[in-house]
C-alpha cells in the first residue's frame, strides 16, 4: 500500500535518495527544500506525486501551517523523516555561541518543530512513522566536531524518549544513526570554522585532513541507505535506534565497549555514593 512521506531536505543526500527511492515505488512525497527552483525540479521527478515546501526548518513559526496544508491538499502524512541537517566543524573554544545555538536550531530544535507539527494527525489516527536522521556521531565523537556531536547525541536522546511516549498510539519512532555515506555532508553540507589557537593543530588537523580526503570516498552507498529506510518504514515493529554502514557498526560498538570498561573499572566509587543502610 502506497504511503505519503514527508521528508525534509530533499535537494541533496539522504534525504534525495529516499526521496527518489519512495517514488519509484509508487509512494507520494512531500519534500522541504529552500528555493522555488529547487522545489520545481523536486516535483519534476514524479508529476503529481512529488510536491516540494519551500521551508526553513529553522522558521518554527511557519511549519505547523506547512504541515496541516500537507494534510489538506495532499493527504494523510503516514511518515515524516527528519533529515535537514548540516555539520559544523569547529574546535568548541574557537566556536561562537551563536555558531552553536544555529547548529542546534537546525539539527535539533528543527527536527522537534517538525515532529510537534505532525504528531496531533498522527495521534488522532493512532498511526504514524518517524525517522530521525541522526549519526554514529550521536553515539561516538571526534576532536573538532564536538558540536556537531551534542546535536545528534540530543536527537538520539529525543527520539528514544519520544518512542516511549507514542508507542502505546500506534506510532514508532526510529533513530537512524549513518556512519559515513557518500553524500555532501563532508563537502558542502559542512561549514568549517576558522582555526586560530595553534595548540590545538595537533589533536586537529590531523582528522580535519583525512575527513576532507575521505569525502566521496566513503563506505556507505546512499541508495542502499534508502533502501534499508523504506524496509524499516514498512516493518511491523521497527526499532527505536538503527546504524547504517559497516563503519557505524563496528565504532559505535568499539565505544559501548570502552564505556562499560570505564563503568567497570570506577564501579566502586560509582557506588560509594548511595546512602548508607
Amino acid at each position: 500500500m502506497s504511503k505519503i512521506l514527508l521528508i525534509t531536505g530533499v535537494s541533496s543526500g539522504f534525504g534525495r535518495a529516499l526521496a527518489e527511492a519512495a517514488l519509484a515505488r509508487g509512494d507520494t512525497v512531500v519534500g522541504t527544500v529552500r528555493s522555488e527552483a529547487a522545489r520545481n525540479a523536486f516535483e519534476a521527478l514524479k508529476p503529481g506525486r512529488a510536491f516540494g515546501r519551500v521551508l526553513d526548518v529553522t522558521d518554527f513559526a511557519a511549519i505547523p501551517a506547512v504541515a496541516a496544508g500537507i494534510e489538506d491538499r495532499v493527504g494523510a502524512i503516514d511518515v515524516l523523516v527528519n533529515n535537514a541537517g548540516y555539520g559544523f566543524e569547529g574546535i568548541l573554544e574557537e566556536s561562537t555561541i551563536d555558531e552553536v545555538k544555529h547548529q542546534f536550531e537546525v539539527n535539533v530544535f528543527g527536527a522537534v518543530a517538525m515532529i510537534q507539527a505532525v504528531l496531533p494527525f498522527m495521534r488522532k489516527r493512532r498511526a504514524g512513522r518517524i525517522l530521525n536522521i541522526t549519526s554514529m556521531g550521536g553515539y561516538l565523537t571526534f576532536p573538532g566536531i564536538g558540536v556537531y556531536n551534542g546535536s545528534k547525541f540530543a536527537l538520539e536522546g529525543i527520539s528514544e524518549a519520544l518512542a516511549k511516549e507514542v508507542k502505546d498510539l500506534g506510532i514508532h519512532v526510529t533513530a537512524v544513526a549513518p556512519g559515513g555515506f557518500r553524500t555532501d555532508w563532508a563537502g558542502r553540507s559542512m561549514i568549517r570554522k576558522e582555526r586560530s589557537i595553534a595548540d590545538y593543530d595537533a589533536v586537529f588537523d590531523p582528522v580535519r585532513k583525512r575527513r576532507q580526503e575521505m569525502s566521496g570516498r566513503q563506505v556507505g552507498d546512499p541508495k542502499k541507505a534508502a533502501a534499508a529506510m523504506l524496509t524499516l518504514i514498512d516493518a511491523e515493529n521497527p526499532p527505536m535506534h538503527l546504524l547504517l554502514g559497516s563503519d557505524a557498526n563496528r565504532m559505535v560498538r568499539e565505544k559501548l565497549d570502552l564505556l562499560k570498561s570505564e563503568f567497570d573499572a570506577w564501579e566502586k566509587l560509582t557506588l560509594s555514593t548511595d546512602v548508607s543502610a
